[in-house]
């Protein structure tokens, strides 16, 4: 902990510096906490929106509404936030904040060991330094892990290889031969970029995603001023935007046929744009629509319809020095492959090990299937919180309003533990398991429980990602912390 930081109990710790780490930061600051560090794995702030640099990266939820409520952006160039501006935003955010003297770059945790001794958190970084504190507040998020295919041969590639999660900048593209493996949320970004260059483009898809257009334009520069001279319309607009967007909740779990609209509209812009017939047949998914994550983009399918471009939906068999090789024995020859192939989603928390009460690891708590009170509290993990934990992601809304519940429901919890000192607050297993039998209900008959394979889906075929109904029933869900559900305990060894 700084030396310089105030003696506040509790003393906390953050992991990761993407949008929920930061503004659980924020969170504790403007409520008067200043014993707290946030630990960062990379170099600078940002998580995903620094990882993520791929041409076209751009996120999929308007800009008004992905930032923070507490702190509106009114100059935002776009309806949907290109991913400079989005980190632009992060880091002025850690500027007027004053989050620097908090942060620890360069930082990755090996693991987490709850000590019932002293009930504090000893948290190994992987250079072997030790830090404490008695409170533990992950915020890793669920796309910072990339998924590398394991495919045969792939070491033996003599040309470039690498993970949309991980561009390689210095790749000069043109008149290349390219190959990209996966046709997922990242691919329908840089696909369309890099086919402009490539003299050929193989573009392997295991499945088809529902892409439907974007509603997105630059904004204007009257719209920019009026948004910076009336908060009020800033404020409305974001209001607007929340409703349109939470509305499409009861299509998702409830009314899965008026999904349906969507799907022809997606059909007809498909029709529209590529007019090879055989891509078409394959570029349109034979799944319900929403089953997996529905995508957007005005560019996605001219780009398939490019002459330059060849859509193969074979099973890749193994990849050679010089290429892929399909089931069927063809043989493509590449200078580059690029996998588009996402991000371990459900795997929380990895790569690091995080101990609780009698040496029970957080994975032997999990082993059939991840859950949260809440998405918040893991039974047998004291004063151990999570932001964006399992069952808080969304298909239909943005993530931060579910990072705002849960910054207000961890600071209720920080101020229930100040009353007192020196103790520990560990959801009980009833509460637990209660809650999570209530979100697999839930989750049952909605449009995730349609028969797909997704990310949504852990190992066992459980939906551990998705939260099953409207925002604002987490809000309200959330509101404050009920001390009922959790039982508190002092230390073993007396201090």
């Amino acid at each position: 902990m700084s030396d310089n930081a105030s003696s506040r109990f509790p003393s906390i710790l953050i992991v990761g510096a993407g949008f929920g780490g930061l503004g659980m930061a924020i969170t504790l600051k403007n409520a008067g906490f200043r014993e707290f560090t946030i630990l960062e794995k990379g170099a600078s702030v940002g998580g995903t929106w620094r990882d993520n640099t791929y041409p076209g990266a751009a996120c999929d939820v308007q800009s008004h509404f992905y930032s923070y409520s507490f702190e509106p952006k009114h100059d935002w160039s776009r309806k949907f936030g290109l991913q400079h501006e989005i980190l632009g935003y992060m880091e002025h955010c850690v500027d007027k904040y004053g989050l620097k003297d908090h942060l620890r770059l360069n930082s990755e945790i090996r693991d987490a060991t709850f000590d019932e001794a002293c009930n504090e958190w000893a948290v190994t970084l992987t250079n072997g330094e030790v830090l404490s504190a008695n409170v533990l507040i992950t915020a890793t998020g669920q796309l910072n892990q990339p998924t590398w295919p394991t495919i045969p041969g792939m070491d033996c590639f003599a040309g470039k290889m690498f993970h949309s999660a991980r561009w390689d900048h210095d790749y000069d593209f043109k008149n290349k031969r390219v190959a990209v493996i996966g046709t997922g949320a990242s691919a329908i970004q840089f696909v369309p970029e890099i086919a402009r260059q490539v003299e050929s483009l193989s573009l392997f898809q295991r499945s088809a995603a529902w892409v439907l257009p974007k509603p997105d334009r630059p904004f204007k520069r009257w719209e920019q001023a009026l948004f910076r001279a009336l908060p009020i319309w800033d404020r409305i607009y974001r209001y607007l935007i929340y409703w349109k967007n939470e509305s499409r909740a009861l299509a998702f779990t409830k009314f899965n046929g008026l999904l349906e609209l969507f799907a022809r509209e997606a059909r007809k812009e498909a029709r529209r744009h590529v007019t090879d017939p055989d891509k078409l047949k394959h570029i349109i998914p034979d799944y319900q629509i929403g089953c997996k994550r529905i995508l957007i983009s005005n560019d996605w399918y001219p780009a398939i319809n490019r002459p330059n471009v060849n859509l193969i939906t074979d099973s890749i068999e193994r990849v050679d020095q010089g290429g892929v090789v399909t089931a069927d024995g063809t043989h493509y020859p590449v200078d580059a492959i690029i996998f588009g192939t996402g991000f371990r989603a459900s795997e929380f928390l990895a790569p690091m090990t995080i101990t609780g009460r009698s040496g029970r690891t957080l994975n032997e708590a999990w082993q059939s299937g991840a859950s949260a009170f809440k998405g918040i509290t893991v039974s047998g993990f004291p004063n151990l919180f999570m932001l964006y934990g399992p069952n808080t992601n969304l298909a239909h809304n943005s993530i931060i309003f579910m990072l705002e519940s849960q910054f207000r429901y961890v600071l209720d919890a920080l101020r229930a533990l100040a009353k007192y000192p020196g103790s520990a607050m560990d959801v009980r297993q009833d509460r637990q398991e209660r809650f999570s039998n209530l979100i697999q209900s839930g989750l049952k008959g909605s449009v995730w429980d349609a028969g797909c394979t997704s990310w949504y889906l852990d190992a066992n075929g459980k939906n551990t990602v998705n939260w099953p109904g409207f925002t604002f029933t987490y809000r309200f869900a959330t509101r404050h912390i009920d001390t009922a559900d959790y039982q508190f305990f002092y230390p073993s060894k007396p201090a």
